[in-house]
């Protein structure tokens, strides 16, 4: 059978499979489908499986799309030598992700690819390889571990540590168990316990540490970029906007630009400053556990836009004020992780580290309470400034001598009418 023909079955057997795996349609359809489509191939009246699946009603042209789609994003997957695609695990804005075998040491990967459209843009393909050097720089527990990236048959791969769980977004955002809404759901925001809450930011605050202490910073902290393994722990995944925090280079060429999610970016970012450093991931991580706990976003609005300049300007309702029943030691943590002025934040990771494992023990936040003290300290000091005196009023030089000649004129004035006065007396 020619090369051509045995492809083809090799595709149509990969279609039928994906259909029913995906639940679009029962084992039972698709293999009358497939029946059809052998009985017309016999005949010489070849038509695609795809399309007599879409007759026959089993499903529609929308997923027949879909289908075709994936199955030509995994065939570019598939030429990464060394490697075995077995699923498909998510789409994100820049690239599509796959869980592989690993041949030679035969066990199980994830595999990011960049589409092919976007391996033509050449700030996106530095992006991605700067993922992969920056994610290869850190090996702790809590950060998915990067394995190897290269270029295969036009294809930019990365290939990290295949985590079996779920991200935190999934966890917050959808009802228990399930990834997607179906028809009549009514969207869930799971609110965390304050112990559930701190044993994942906790974990996370330990990760950035890690990285911080490298001098990288991550610029994408976030509920989706978490993920939680099937034992509860906390990895923190998708280094694709960290940067070396000393990167001169870098930082001018991204100024201006605001790098980051909307709900948890930091005024900083917005401000598309240069000098973004490790309080970035604070503030985003405080954000990050304000929805924990509060079952909402920091800030939200109508359009990112929106949401972006209540972070530059609107004041934090504490989440403490929300949720009643949370202690007053994580409000005044969340109110240094977010503070607007970065100066106000924590000075490192590691202080947060003692705080959030302070309030965890039971015991108040020192650290926090002393940032609060030191902004109140400073706002007293700024109220208590001397209100400069008005300066005394000057007179010129010619003005003076003016008054100074009215002057002897009046004296000299009132001596002649005295002495008047008194020939006057005399003469009666």
């Amino acid at each position: 059978m020619p090369d051509s023909k045995l492809n083809d079955a090799s595709a149509d057997a990969e279609f039928a499979r994906l259909v029913v795996e995906q639940k679009l349609a029962m084992q039972e359809e698709v293999q009358r489908c497939l029946d059809l489509h052998d009985r017309l191939v016999a005949e010489g009246r070849p038509r695609p499986l795809g399309d007599l699946l879409v007759e026959a009603g089993a499903i529609t042209g929308s997923q027949l799309a879909r289908l075709r789609k994936n199955m030509e994003e995994t065939r570019g997957a598939q030429q990464i030598p060394g490697y075995r695609i077995e699923s498909k695990l998510g789409s994100g804005a820049m690239a599509h992700v796959y869980k592989a075998r690993q041949l030679s040491l035969d066990r199980v990967v994830a595999i990011k690819i960049l589409p092919r459209q976007l391996s033509e843009n050449a700030e996106y393909v530095e992006r991605f390889y700067k993922e992969g050097k920056a994610a290869a720089k850190l090996n702790h527990a809590n950060i998915v571990q990067a394995i190897d990236v290269g270029e295969a048959g036009g294809y930019h791969y990365f290939v990290m540590e295949y985590v079996e769980g779920h991200t935190l977004y999934d966890e917050l955002a959808w009802p228990p168990g399930r990834d997607t809404l179906r028809p009549g759901d009514v969207e869930m925001h799971k609110t965390f316990s304050e112990q559930e809450a701190l044993r994942t930011i906790i974990q996370i605050a330990r990760a950035l540490e890690h990285a911080h202490k490298q001098g990288l910073i991550h610029r994408d902290v976030k509920p989706k970029n978490i993920m939680i393994t099937k034992d509860g722990m906390a990895k923190l995944a998708d280094m694709g906007l960290a940067r070396v925090a000393a990167d001169a280079e870098a930082a001018q060429a991204e100024a201006g630009r605001a790098f980051g999610t909307p709900y948890y970016i930091s005024p900083e970012q917005i401000r598309g400053e240069v000098d973004i450093d490790f309080r970035a991931d604070i503030y985003s991580l405080g954000a990050t556990l304000y929805h924990l706990v509060t079952g909402r976003v920091p800030f939200d609005g109508p359009t990112p836009a929106a949401v972006m300049h209540k972070h530059l300007k609107e004041p934090l309702v504490p989440p403490d004020h929300i949720n009643t029943g949370l202690s007053a030691g994580i409000g005044e943590v969340v109110e240094v992780m977010m503070a607007k002025d970065r100066n106000e934040r924590y000075a490192s990771t590691s202080d947060l580290l003692l705080d959030l494992e302070a309030i965890q023990a039971g015991e108040p936040p020192l650290q926090a309470r002393r940032q609060i003290d030191a902004k109140v300290l400073k706002g007293l000091a700024a109220e208590a400034e001397p209100v400069a005196q008005p300066a005394a009023p000057k007179f010129d030089r010619d003005a003076m001598s003016v008054v100074v000649i009215l002057g002897a004129a009046l004296a000299v004035s009132i001596i002649v009418n005295i002495l008047f006065l008194v020939l006057l007396a005399r003469h009666y």
